[in-house]
């Protein structure tokens, strides 16, 4: 995990010599380290990018920005990463005795999270692909309710244990599907 992108989570500066906060984010990571089991799948999809929508087999993004993101793009990668009900537990636990701890502990998971993200983009670029920015269902004219399809096209559910709500919200929280597009060869 990565301190400085935890500090900023936490809206402090990365250059704070707090001995007790520097102390806790360390012991938190550890504790993040120890209990979480992150799981992740992906695909890679033939697609096309036409105007507000992204189309991946019988299934169309809703998007100008996503479309956008993806134009020129013949291929997408479809992924979905959680840090698993451990983190959710963890979170519960401080929750009603310990704000502070529970504070930094949603920030060392956030920052967990996005490692395990960075990790499977780093590995499809040792592969030799040259990607595009990740987007997700919830950034700006995605709607969330996307993410129901996504759910669908790579049965989520199934492979990983993540499931959505009728909210269209993941569950464990900790948890992030997103596209990332492939620049053609």
């Amino acid at each position: 995990m990565n301190k400085t992108e935890i500090l900023h989570y936490l809206r402090t500066s990365s250059k704070t010599e707090d001995e007790r906060l520097l102390a806790l984010i360390d012991s938190c990571c550890d504790e993040v380290n120890k209990c979480v089991r992150p799981k992740t799948i992906h695909r890679i999809f033939d697609c096309k990018a036409t105007g507000d929508r992204l189309i991946i087999s019988d299934y169309e993004f809703i998007s100008q920005r996503l479309a956008k993101n993806l134009d020129s793009c013949n291929r997408v990668c479809v992924f979905a990463a959680t840090l698993g009900t451990e983190s959710d537990r963890l979170l519960r636990t401080y929750a009603p005795t310990d704000i502070t701890k529970t504070m930094v502990l949603q920030a060392c998971l956030a920052s967990k999270i996005e490692e395990v993200r960075d990790s499977l983009e780093e590995e499809l670029k040792e592969g030799g692909m040259k990607l595009r920015r990740r987007y997700s269902p919830g950034y700006f004219d995605l709607d969330i309710k996307e993410n129901k399809k996504l759910f669908e096209l790579m049965d989520i559910t199934k492979r990983i244990g993540l499931t959505l709500t009728d909210t269209y919200q993941m569950v464990p929280t900790k948890s992030v599907t997103a596209f990332t597009g492939i620049e053609n060869d």
